[in-house]
């Protein structure tokens, strides 16, 4: 554990009054963001944060107060605005701190030693490479909107009246570009980045590449046709859909009756292909975490096993509203929010070793390739399953990539599309968010264009 964050943490537990339970989280962070624009630097940011954010719980009352402050003061006043809210708050019966459940921490390294150490300026260096790179990669390249580089450091500690310590470190390093290709008066836009742990393990080749291949590929889109047909989700989209269909699957979510999984436990939900799950304990993972945000040792939850679903996630309210127990699955955004249930490393299980994306076009024979969404928080709902979004890609013919097509709609519901996936990608890769990504294709799905 970072011992000055620990030891402020447990100063303030011990400021509790018999009766109540107290929780105090503590964290601090730095972040660096850079971002380079036409062979200079536009901007640059760098900052360092701290706070505490403490929850009291006194008579079935929960208060919750936040500070941009480790002053030992300023702590002391964030406790009794605590207290103060507690007062004001709804009486729940359901309302209660974690406990420790005996279930192990296991170790995950999320943490590189080395990026602190990396100069300023070598991370200046590398988004004005990344920068010029781009924009001398290809011809068709009009303009590199920007090229970005961010790290990030955040530890925090957690202690609570009710026995639980735990600490979490993780930091990460980000290159993004985003381009313009342009063909007479045509234009089209993409982007492509590359994550790691530390400096060392940005790929900004890779960063580079993808975004010239979204743009340039995508030259010469019209209108695609209508009917129904098989549609192949590149790695990017399928994590955002396996996000969505998560969010469907929080405990919370199924007890308030508004996810569309609702009364199904135990029922097949999806193909037999279909394994779901959140593995916050996978070092791969971009979110990969020991603890969730309140103390308790992260682990493995099977959300749907072989097409059936077996569980929900919960925190520790929406566990006890539910008649049991936390999965482990509290998130927060910081020091200034409270818990709530939430996946962070969901993986859905990969096809056979070697079917990559050219694989499973190739599976599919004819149908649409779909490389980026919109409309999704409009023309999505988890409550009823309903799936309409703008889309654009490429048309997939006779087994391979044909000509680009834009402004389609493509339409079905969320439940149909887990029955219909007809093949998963081996193709894994970890990526911003909490879930991973792999190449899907949906047998059957509604194509509106022209």
């Amino acid at each position: 554990m970072s011992d000055d964050l620990l030891d402020i943490a447990e100063r303030a537990v011990g400021w509790a009054d018999s009766h109540e339970e107290v929780e105090i989280y503590v964290a601090r962070g730095t972040e660096t963001e850079i971002r380079a624009y036409d062979g200079a630097v536009e901007s640059l940011t760098s900052a360092t944060s701290a706070g505490v954010g403490i929850r009291v719980i006194d008579n079935h009352r929960m208060g919750f107060a936040w500070a941009g402050s480790l002053d030992p003061t300023v702590i002391e006043e964030t406790m009794a605005e605590a207290r103060d809210n507690a007062r004001f708050a709804t009486p729940d019966e359901h309302v209660r701190l974690a406990v420790p459940d005996g279930v192990p921490a296991r170790p995950v390294s999320s943490w590189d030693d080395e990026l602190a150490k990396v100069p300023t300026t070598e991370k200046v260096a590398l988004a004005l490479a990344l920068e010029a790179d781009t924009r001398a990669a290809d011809q068709r390249i009009r303009q590199v909107d920007s090229a970005d580089y961010g790290d990030g450091m955040v530890e925090a500690v957690l202690a609570t009246t009710t026995g639980i310590r735990s600490s979490t470190r993780r930091t990460s390093s980000y290159l993004g570009v985003s381009v313009i290709a342009g063909s007479g008066d045509e234009s089209q836009t993409g982007g492509g980045y590359s994550v790691a742990r530390g400096f060392s393990g940005l790929d900004p080749d890779r960063a580079r590449d993808d975004a010239v291949l979204r743009s340039t590929r995508m030259l010469g889109a019209t209108k695609g046709s209508s009917g129904r047909m098989a549609v192949v989700f590149d790695r990017r989209i399928a994590a955002t859909l396996l996000s969505i269909v998560a969010s469907a699957l929080s405990g919370e979510s199924v007890a308030k009756h508004r996810s569309f999984f609702a009364d199904r436990l135990g029922e097949l939900v999806a193909d037999p292909r279909v394994t779901l799950v959140d593995d916050p304990t996978d070092a791969r993972a971009y979110n990969a975490s020991a603890f969730d945000a309140e103390g308790l040792a992260c682990r493995r939850n099977v959300l749907i096993d072989q097409g059936r679903l077996t569980s929900f996630y919960y925190d520790t309210l929406a566990g006890a509203r539910a008649g049991t127990a936390s999965t482990g699955s509290a998130v927060r955004g910081g020091f200034a929010s409270t818990p709530s249930p939430g996946c962070r490393a969901l993986l859905l299980t990969p096809g056979p070793e070697g079917q990559g994306q050219d694989e499973v076009v190739g599976l599919v024979g004819d149908g649409l390739f779909v490389q980026s969404i919109t409309g999704v928080h409009s023309g999505v709902s988890t409550i009823s399953g309903d799936f309409s979004v703008g889309a654009e890609g490429l048309m997939i013919r006779n087994g391979r990539l044909a000509e680009p097509v834009r402004e389609i709609t493509i339409a079905s519901t969320l439940q149909r599309m887990l029955q219909s996936i007809v093949a998963i990608g081996s193709d894994l890769e970890w990526l911003p968010g909490i879930a991973a990504g792999m190449t899907v294709a949906i047998g059957d799905m509604q194509a509106s264009g022209s």
